[in-house]
């Protein structure tokens, strides 16, 4: 998905072609961008606000409700003008927080497991999503919060889902993700997981033999559902076919 030389440019002198693999992720992404079967929920979590800010703004056009879980949530309930303590949070993206939220499509925790440290044996604490104190991080939706998430994706018709709930490798912190990973197993809908840490999950918890499609792509992925292409596509479009 990005525009080397290693990717863009033997396509344009030899003869090639897209690999069965390339080939059914463009597939299935592209329906996604196509007309998807409704209702269309997206759950979206990890780390950062600042790399999921395009793929949100894609997919309100596209989708029912995204639903936002692990730390970039944090960016999100400051906008709403809740403390979030010592919680990770992006200050330069509040107001486009804002504006997603104003859309009225973007649910976001409404409670939140939080601890002074992330480690095995950390005293986890529930509290609600205005209520985190100072010297406390949010490291998980809560079972509020995750119970309400599973409700929607069980009404979903078309599922995608990337990025963890929260810490989910460390156990205190791992209840969001499980049961978003379980609900997505459990729908009855047409349900996709992205790459990285959240089919991580899906794997560990043995179920991605339940999920309609496992995508590889990780960054690559989240890139084509923003921009509807890649460089390495467009390249092959544009190169010599095989003979």
């Amino acid at each position: 998905h990005r525009s080397h030389g290693s990717i863009v440019g033997p396509p344009l002198l030899l003869p090639s072609a897209a690999g069965l693999l390339l080939r059914s992720e463009v597939e299935t992404l592209g329906g996604l961008l196509g007309q998807p079967a409704k209702p269309f929920i997206a759950v979206l979590g990890g780390s950062k606000v600042s790399d999921k800010l395009g793929i949100i703004e894609a997919l309100l056009n596209k989708c029912d409700r995204i639903l936002v879980g692990g730390a970039m949530a944090f960016t999100f309930l400051a906008a709403q003008g809740h403390s979030v303590g010592d919680s990770l949070l992006e200050v330069d993206f509040i107001g486009a927080c804002k504006d997603l939220l104003a859309t009225g499509r973007v649910d976001v925790p409404v409670d939140i497991v939080i601890a002074k440290e992330i480690s095995e044996d950390a005293e986890a604490v529930v509290v609600k999503a205005n209520a985190i104190p100072d010297g406390w991080k949010g490291l998980d939706i809560g079972p509020e919060t995750a119970a309400l998430f599973a409700d929607q994706i069980a009404e979903a018709r078309t599922i995608l889902w990337n990025g963890p709930m929260g810490v989910f490798e460390v156990a205190p912190f791992a209840g969001g993700t499980i049961t978003v990973a379980e609900a997505v197993a459990e729908c009855s809908g047409f349900t996709v997981v992205g790459g990285g840490d959240s089919a991580a999950a899906v794997r560990a918890m043995h179920l991605d033999d339940q999920i309609d499609h496992m995508s590889t792509g990780g960054g690559a992925s989240l890139e084509f559902l923003e921009l509807g292409d890649l460089p390495g596509l467009s390249a092959l479009r544009k190169g010599r076919p095989t003979e």
